[in-house]
């Protein structure tokens, strides 16, 4: 059975194109996007655990059924990152989150309806916002004719209008309902971050206010590396990672947060800080994502220290089908899978 699986992994590379590599990491990315490719839904969306209840372990509790705003954009943008923005499963999985955010109101952070998913239940109620937001600037000039790209610009604006205008007074996005709400706000600001880099206005005072958040949020954190932080902060980890892609942006950022960015750093030789909660969920992949997003902008040898770490616990945690599975709160393939396949990505 392991022989018919090699197999049939070699296959499906070759016919997209993609030679069989010798590299450990490599080779885990070429088998995770075809697992993602291969469990994309009818309608172009993936949900908790795919596409398709087909697809669904039997083991998996499903915290709702059909496909969602939130893992597709996540699937997409690692199918991007990879290499496949021209693919038809990234055109699809795009009309899916387009049609969500176009239907959606103008007022409000909501650009879905559909509620109750399991990765809402982890990184906040809106979450599905902030990864459209994110793939949406990723692909921002980048979809096609002009007619897609001024669809994409359209709901682009759409999206960084409600975050903003959905800004808690104290600079996060830490709505309730979430288990780590921290990530939200991370990836809400890398949303507006990327998109005022594609030349969307973005509010200068908006990012300002979640920088000045970052930093309080810090100095209130526990000191010891590993202690839970409560639900509204997540563990140290989730925290620390935030906070380091967050105050490292620029050349600039890392100039005035240098004392900042210098502490997490050295909480990062921890084995308890990386380990974050203790076992393995989605939170864990999307705060490696952070650091490694952080640490390439730098290079250096804890760019090149971590990226090695990282990628060998990745490629180490692999299924055997391509997919990784997440061990407490976020458990479904589908995100999980993308964060690790974005975080192996982060060199490229």
């Amino acid at each position: 059975m392991r022989f018919m699986h090699l197999f049939l992994v070699t296959a499906l590379a070759l016919s997209a194109g993609v030679q069989p590599s010798n590299d450990p990491a490599q080779a885990a990315i070429q088998k995770g996007v075809q697992w993602l490719l291969s469990v994309q839904g009818k309608d172009g969306g993936w949900g908790q655990d795919g596409g398709e209840t087909s697809y669904v372990r039997a083991t998996e509790r499903l915290q709702s059924t059909g496909n969602d705003v939130a893992n597709t954009a996540v699937a997409a943008l690692a199918l991007i990152r990879a290499g496949n923005t021209s693919d038809p499963a990234v055109a699809r999985a795009l009309d899916f989150v387009l049609r969500h955010v176009e239907q959606s109101p103008q007022q409000g952070l909501a650009v879905t309806g559909i509620q109750g998913t399991q990765i809402q239940s982890k990184l906040g109620p809106y979450i599905d916002t902030f990864l459209t937001s994110m793939l949406l600037a990723e692909l921002d000039g980048k979809a096609g004719d002009a007619r897609s790209n001024d669809r994409v610009r359209a709901a682009l604006q759409k999206c960084v209008a409600k975050i903003q205008q959905n800004q808690h007074s104290d600079g996060s996005w830490n709505l309730a309902g979430g288990w780590a709400p921290i990530l939200g706000t991370s990836l809400a600001s890398r949303s507006l971050y990327v998109a005022q880099q594609k030349g969307v206005k973005v509010d200068r005072s908006v990012l300002a206010r979640v920088d000045d958040y970052t930093k309080e949020a810090g100095k209130s954190a526990p000191a010891r590396a590993g202690a839970i932080g409560g639900a509204a902060a997540g563990v140290p980890l989730y925290r620390g990672a935030q906070a380091l892609e967050q105050l490292s942006r620029t050349e600039a950022d890392r100039v005035k947060n240098a004392e900042e960015i210098r502490s997490i750093t050295r909480e990062m030789s921890s084995p308890r800080f990386v380990n974050g909660f203790g076992s393995m969920g989605g939170e864990e992949f999307f705060s490696y994502l952070n650091i490694s997003d952080s640490l390439k902008r730098t290079g250096g040898h804890e760019w090149n220290g971590w990226n090695r770490q990282i990628k060998a616990r990745l490629t180490t945690l692999q299924n055997q089908d391509g997919s990784w599975a997440g061990h407490h709160c976020i458990t479904g393939r589908v995100a999980v899978t993308s964060a690790a396949l974005l975080t192996l990505l982060a060199e490229k």
